[in-house]
């Protein structure tokens, strides 16, 4: 009985396993909008800052 308890989880778990990473990926790919556009406005904001450090006036 153990031993097939423990041969179950050996084929099982790794594919449990699998299946829950391959769900987080996709979950975690794609960003909401708002995010995306919080990203996008802290990058140029970003690079005005450097532009303006860059040229001393």
């Amino acid at each position: 009985m153990q031993s097939e308890i423990l041969s179950i989880a050996t084929i099982v778990g790794p594919i449990l396993m699998l299946a829950v990473i391959i769900w987080a990926y996709m979950r975690n790919k794609s960003a909401s909008r708002s995010t995306t556009q919080r990203a996008e406005r802290g990058a140029r904001e970003l690079r005005e800052e450097i532009e303006h450090d860059r040229d001393p006036i």
